[in-house]
């Protein structure tokens, strides 16, 4: 199970009386992929509070074959910030470690990848939400079901897990590294909004 202590993630949720918002990001390496997850983790911790972890994963790499496997993983934050800031946010902390974009699927330091907020669709030149393709990887799927099963897709309709069993998770296992030691108690709010479980 993902590590959510009291956490009910049917919903992404607008808690009553707070301009927080909820989010899943998706974190991906295979440079030093535990020393960057944790550096990636501590520097986001800085921004965000965060409210689920998956459990970490290794995965083989996603197009351009000639590279280590990678570690993948899903965080459920609370934030502040709007969809373009939290954008940018992500970008500074992959900045900030080193990430190099030179060969497109290629080897990263940190891949950091705003996959949903609230029940947001949205399409701006350098951000959609939610994010493409999503649905059709399982190194996304698996660990964002460990958070939100039940979660709908905005656009699609159908549950996360719905769109999980469609794929091959053979290849994608579980590790020991754990993101857990970055949770906060997770917030108790009763707003309702953003993304409903599918019915």
């Amino acid at each position: 199970m993902a590590e959510r202590p009291g956490f009910q993630p049917t919903h992404l949720m607008l808690f009553c009386g707070t301009p927080m918002a909820q989010a899943v990001i998706a974190l991906g390496s295979n440079l030093q992929p535990e020393a960057n997850f944790s550096l990636a983790m501590d520097k986001l911790g800085q921004k965000v509070t965060f409210l689920a972890v998956s459990k970490v994963y290794r995965t083989p790499p996603w197009g351009y074959i000639p590279q280590p496997p990678f570690l993948n993983g899903v965080v459920v934050v609370e934030t502040r910030q709007t969809p373009l800031e939290l954008l940018k946010t992500l970008q500074h902390v992959e900045s900030d470690l080193g990430r190099e974009r030179t060969i497109p699927n290629g080897p990263r330091t940190i891949d950091l990848d705003l996959l949903l907020f609230e029940g947001l669709i949205l399409h701006e030149p350098n951000l959609s939400i939610p994010h493409p393709e999503m649905e059709n990887r399982a190194f996304v799927l698996v660990p964002l079901c460990d958070v939100i099963p039940h979660l709908c897709h905005p656009i699609l309709g159908v549950p996360m897990t719905h769109l999980l069993h469609r794929l091959d998770t053979s290849e994608v296992k579980p590790v020991q590294f754990s993101l857990g030691k970055w949770l906060h108690n997770p917030q108790k709010g009763t707003g309702q909004g953003g993304i409903n479980p599918c019915s």
